[in-house]
């Protein structure tokens, strides 16, 4: 984009060239999220200006390191969350510690798409202290973060109750109670299977801690991934996520999660990414958006 909160386009910028504890990728897929229209419209500083390339998240083919890096070397095939933004390119600089392997046999394109998820959903239950046998609330179970996060909780040892619409209720996969969120009386059905509220929650649906807090017992956590954070209430504890590149969390993670925990939905070439943020918005029950360069 040109300028904060422009249409997207195609822009010819200068190929970049590693610093010192840097990779270069040859970008083959990057993902797509409804961050990336934070960071279109200003709403999430990544440390670039335009004219620039959207983009946080990114699997490819490292092409060169910068001076100190070590363990990855030209030909290996990484994925990576890292900023600032720029991954919707054909390369990418990210941080050497920002990146993690990609298995033997796992297409670039769900590579692409898991940092994003995979990192916000373990960063929010580490804040909300998930243990094993407790009852964990995910709502907002039926986007690609809201799987993931029933997925992670379910291998924590959590009993999971989520929350997804009537569409999507097949996809909260590891739950052992799907609700239907349309249903405004939801909160309390959470609270009559677990006779005073879930230990903790996390909100994945925009807009929606205000009704995940009513599900919490007194005293519980709660975090939130949709920068929404409701008023402090009953000494529940209360953190509001915003993700953190982590190389080697990410490492862990894809080796947990794939190849079952994404579904690819559609991919599109650089020149239609404005067509992909546009099917995003039209929503895609759970499944990613790419970017092929």
């Amino acid at each position: 984009m040109d300028r904060f909160g422009a249409e997207i386009r195609l822009l010819d910028l200068p190929k970049p060239s590693p610093g010192p504890g840097e990779v270069l990728l040859g970008v083959r897929a990057c993902g797509v999220g409804n961050w990336d229209e934070f960071v279109r419209t200003g709403g999430w500083d990544t440390g670039l200006q335009p004219p620039m390339a959207l983009g946080v998240e990114a699997a490819g083919v490292v092409e060169a390191v910068g001076a100190g890096v070590r363990g990855l070397r030209p030909g290996d095939a990484v994925t990576t969350h890292s900023l600032p933004a720029g991954s919707w390119a054909e390369k990418f600089i990210a941080a050497a510690d920002h990146v993690a392997p990609v298995p033997s046999g796992v297409p670039m394109t769900v590579a692409a798409a898991l940092p994003v998820p995979a990192l916000t959903a373990d960063q929010a239950l580490d804040a909300v202290t998930v243990r094993p046998g407790e009852t964990v609330l995910v709502h907002g179970a039926g986007g690609v973060t809201g799987g993931v996060l029933v997925a992670l909780a379910a291998r924590r040892g959590a009993r999971v109750i989520a929350t997804a619409s009537r569409a999507d209720r097949p996809l909260a996969l590891g739950a052992v109670e799907v609700l239907d969120y349309h249903e405004p009386d939801w909160p309390d059905r959470v609270r009559a299977l677990t006779n005073v509220g879930v230990e903790a929650a996390v909100n994945a649906a925009r807009a929606g801690s205000a009704d995940a807090v009513r599900a919490v017992r007194d005293g519980g956590r709660l975090a939130t991934i949709t920068a929404d954070l409701p008023p402090a209430e009953r000494g529940i504890a209360l953190s509001d996520i915003v993700v953190v590149p982590d190389g080697e969390r990410l490492a862990r993670l894809i080796s947990l999660l794939t190849p079952d925990a994404i579904t690819v939905a559609a991919t599109y070439p650089l020149a239609g990414a404005a067509a992909a943020l546009a099917r995003l918005r039209q929503g895609t029950h759970g499944a990613a958006v790419v970017l092929e360069p």
